[in-house]
């Protein structure tokens, strides 16, 4: 177990908190745990990279940690309506995507590389952009000018990084196909 693979773990375990705290409206709490764990992102990506501790299992957990904090951040924050249901789904919809391409990429046997692409790295920095506006909109009056237009753009760019990684998939299974 290295340190950077420790703090992605600490940023699993903060999933939750972040949740009962987004339940009990406490959203000065929720966005507290919500940049500790922003900050722990960053944080793990620069020892892993520094200190030369990229593993296997880090390639896995740090993604799946963001999608587990995104996804249950947009679950709740849409059922409660503070994010239009629309995009919570389309948040949704495109992490289990994800998750289901891989899962179907490892099982098929392919042989691929778990690397976020350049739209998918915008898409996610987005939506944590949208969630991080919400638990600020009811401590600041200008945040309800331009949350429409971020939910719109944050949106847009999932779907397009959906639809990017389905063509990487479909590209790598007929790769696989041809080689085999």
């Amino acid at each position: 177990m290295t340190l950077a693979n420790l703090i992605t773990s600490i940023r699993i375990i903060l999933a939750p908190i972040f949740i009962i705290y987004l339940i009990n409206d406490e959203f000065i709490a929720a966005l507290i745990v919500f940049i500790v764990a922003g900050v722990s992102d960053g944080l793990d990506g620069f020892i892993a990279r520094v200190f030369d501790q990229k593993s296997k299992i880090g390639s896995y957990l740090d993604p799946l940690a963001d999608k587990i904090l995104l996804i249950a951040a947009f679950v709740v924050l849409s059922v409660r309506e503070f994010v239009p249901p629309w995009l919570g789904v389309t948040v949704i919809c495109r992490d289990m995507l994800i998750l289901l391409g891989v899962l179907i990429l490892f099982l098929n046997g392919s042989n691929f590389v778990i690397k976020p692409s350049f739209v998918s790295k915008v898409t996610t920095c987005l939506q944590l952009v949208t969630v991080f506006v919400v638990l600020l909109k009811s401590h600041l009056n200008f945040v309800g000018k331009i949350d429409s237009y971020l939910f719109w753009l944050t949106g847009i760019l999932t779907i397009t990084s959906g639809l990017h990684y389905m063509r990487y998939w479909f590209r790598t299974m007929a790769e696989d196909a041809l080689s085999n």
